[in-house]
């Protein structure tokens, strides 16, 4: 039951009704009216922008639209109190039943209460982590990693068909070099003296393994071939060892994807479909021969001063043409990247989301761009940037790893703190701003420590349910709660632990649309802050604890209460990715 929505539909009649009235123009936008919760809560219980948003194309005073509209709202049993403020505001406040209906829809469907039809089964592709397969995750992949798992947490339970998928480049100069890098770690397994390793090439201990493997398999037979034969073997053998451990990184966050699709599959399969895309394009005259005029101010790195075969880019929202194919004929990373968002819209996927690297920044205007093109039109894509990750313990940076050799692995850090934390932690800030992850920090039991906070919230309900079974002599079950008086709530801090329960189906769908999985982080630390306060003042007033010996009509409403608050945390933490814990030690 989302009584925001209920409630912009019920905005939506009125403006309806003025305008059957001739108070305002027929066929008005309404995408800009808003309900939502009022910055001050002693206005009500929500407010709405619509006169304002719809009186400039309604040729009208805002405010003396908003009189108009508050007249219609008056009329609504629901709403006990409609007040117009400032410029046009409309602040409403409710019958308190709606918000007894509220906890008692999330009582009889813990599991159902926030979902929306947003959605509406359709299919969204949300293609995250995609490290290069050339050693295990660090810091900053995991973030990228648990905002997209977050983000496709998210809009399955808003209604969407989500598919994660996993791009990974297996072509092009860096695998190149992995495959020497664990040969060098073959011919150090034979026995070989090979000395330090060399510039260039990827130090860390994680070959190791992989060259042990190689001589294990081959012997001697590899070091007596030439490079052009020994290069795809060790190449496609490093390549299989680091997509294991990446995804033994990933498994260890609780992250697994559906599909990893396969950069060399572009042209290695029957059809070449790289230059299959550019021969589309081609002939819808979206490529020509040119040349880039050379860059004004910032320069662009993929200029020549060469005649070259470029897309047009510029048409769909990007500065320049870009290029398809390097100087040696070679086509460019941009042509292989164009190919593979065209076949994720040959597979029928009209939502594309990609989950970026901070610094791929200026690749986002020429992947839009090049999706309108491939979908002529039908398809969208959102590039989600992720900033970098600053590791710290007790505010000191944190050293390099020795396996890794000049990063912090993902999987010492989940080692160190375990899954949740750095799940939740990583989503506790937006995807686009930096992070300061203290390893210390997110161990400490206090309110300091975001996860610790909310999972405390749902580990203490908990323990009221187990004490209210000794108190009443049985367990009661949520369904049979939504029977409670839940007029005996009256409490301004119960009242408002309501109003914020009532909220969560509205921020699932908001954050589900502007794509931000941190709104849930955010909103489940309020929620928890609301509960702990409440706790702490039942210590000092008898008459608020929620289990009362003497009063079974008052503990089963609280119980009521706080049993939906135990299905909203646990609903907002699986979006996460983050266990409820029903006990902490």
């Amino acid at each position: 039951m989302n009584i925001f929505g209920l409630f912009e539909r019920r905005v939506a009649e009125g403006l309806e009704r003025l305008a059957a009235a001739g108070h305002l123009p027929a066929g008005l936008d309404l995408s800009r009216v808003l309900v939502e919760p009022p910055r001050d809560p002693s206005h009500g219980d929500m407010a709405t922008n619509a006169a304002m948003a719809i009186a400039k194309p309604a040729r009208m005073n805002p405010r003396a639209l908003a009189d108009l509209l508050a007249e219609d709202l008056r009329t609504d049993p629901r709403i006990t109190e409609v007040s117009v403020a400032g410029p046009g505001f409309i602040n409403l406040r409710l019958a308190p039943h709606l918000h007894h209906e509220v906890i008692r829809a999330a009582l009889l469907d813990p599991a159902g209460f926030g979902r929306s039809g947003r959605g509406a089964g359709e299919a969204v592709n949300v293609e995250y982590v995609s490290a290069n397969p050339t050693g295990p995750m660090h810091v900053g992949h995991g973030r990228g990693a648990v905002f997209g798992d977050a983000l496709a947490n998210l809009l399955a339970f808003a209604g969407y068909e989500v598919t994660r998928e996993y791009y990974i480049n297996d072509a092009g100069a860096q695998v190149d070099v992995l495959g020497r890098s664990a040969f060098l770690r073959y011919r150090e397994a034979l026995g070989m003296d090979v000395g330090p390793v060399p510039e260039g090439l990827y130090p860390g201990d994680y070959l190791k393994p992989v060259g042990a493997a190689l001589a294990e398999a081959h012997g001697y037979a590899l070091a007596q071939m030439p490079e052009e034969e020994w290069l795809p073997i060790v190449r496609q053998a490093a390549i299989d060892a680091m997509m294991d451990l990446i995804r033994a990184d990933l498994a260890a966050i609780d992250i697994r994807h559906e599909v990893f699709f396969s950069e060399r599959s572009l042209t290695k399969g029957e059809v070449d479909q790289i230059g299959a895309t550019i021969a589309e394009l081609r002939a819808r005259d979206l490529v020509y021969e040119g040349r880039l005029e050379p860059p004004k101010g910032q320069p662009i790195e993929d200029w020549e001063d060469r005649e070259q075969t470029l897309f047009r880019a510029s048409r769909f929202g990007d500065d320049v043409d870009r290029p398809l194919l390097k100087s040696d004929g070679s086509y460019t990373y941009f042509a292989a990247d164009i190919a593979y968002h065209r076949s994720k819209f040959e597979r029928g996927f009209r939502h594309m989301i990609d989950i970026w690297g901070a610094d791929h920044g200026g690749y986002v205007k020429r992947m839009t761009a090049a999706v309108k093109a491939v979908s002529g039109g039908e398809a969208d894509l959102d590039v989600k940037l992720c900033q970098l990750v600053k590791l710290l313990r007790g505010g000191e940076p944190v050293k390099m790893s020795k396996r890794a050799g000049d990063f912090v692995t993902l999987r010492d850090v989940v080692d160190e703190v375990g899954q949740d934390p750095v799940r939740f932690m990583m989503l506790y800030r937006k995807n686009d701003a930096p992070l300061d992850f203290d390893l210390a920090k997110v161990l400490e039991q206090s309110k300091d420590n975001p996860v610790f906070y909310v999972q405390y919230a749902h580990a203490r309900i908990a323990s009221v349910f187990r004490q209210a079974a000794e108190a009443l002599g049985r367990a009661p079950e949520m369904r049979s709660l939504a029977d409670a008086d839940l007029s005996l709530l009256v409490d301004e801090a119960e009242i408002d632990l309501v109003r914020r329960i009532g909220q969560f189906p509205r921020i699932v769908d908001a954050a589900a649309a502007a794509h931000e999985p941190h709104r849930i982080a955010f909103y489940l630390y309020e929620l928890a802050g609301l509960f702990h306060a409440l706790w702490n003042k039942g210590k000092d007033l008898p008459q608020l604890r929620f289990v009362k010996h003497d009063d079974e009509r008052s503990t089963l409403a609280r119980l009521a209460l706080v049993g939906a608050l135990k299905g909203v945390l646990a609903s907002g933490l699986a979006i996460l990715g983050v266990k409820a814990p029903d006990e902490m030690r």
